[in-house]
């Protein structure tokens, strides 16, 4: 029977457990114990309880020990972390406002170019010679 390709956990994949993750971070596991209590982190859970971690858990564990390290406390770092999240979704929401509109803007420019052909030619307006145009 052949050997099946092994698969490649994705980056949202929980895979490591708190050692493990604790030595690829550089943190204490009672440290990651505590993020997690803080909901800074949310690791995924086997069926036992236990931890494990993803590649985004492991890279949002470096975002908090970097903001801890600058002298942020964990509410602090909590209300960044959402703060970040919320301009991601702004710009994304951004972002496909900027395409709704220009989609908008063509099909105005469309109908105009539209209505331009239909409508007929009408002789200009010219003053009375003698009048003074109120334009110069």
């Amino acid at each position: 029977m052949p050997r099946s390709t092994p698969r490649i956990p994705g980056p949202g994949t929980p895979v490591y457990v708190i050692s493990v993750a604790a030595e690829l971070t550089g943190l204490h596991p009672q440290t990651l114990r505590q993020y997690d209590r803080a909901g800074l982190v949310s690791p995924g859970r086997t069926g036992g309880g236990g931890r494990r971690y993803s590649l985004n858990d492991l890279e949002a564990l470096r975002v908090v020990a970097e903001l801890t390290a600058a002298g942020i406390g964990l509410e602090g770092v909590r209300r960044i972390i959402e703060l970040e999240h919320q301009v991601a979704a702004l710009r994304s929401r951004n972002a496909e406002l900027l395409v709704r509109a220009r989609e908008l803007q063509a099909a105005l420019d469309q109908t105009a170019a539209a209505l331009a052909e239909r409508r007929p030619n009408l002789p200009a307006i010219r003053p009375p010679s003698g009048a003074i145009h109120p334009f110069g």
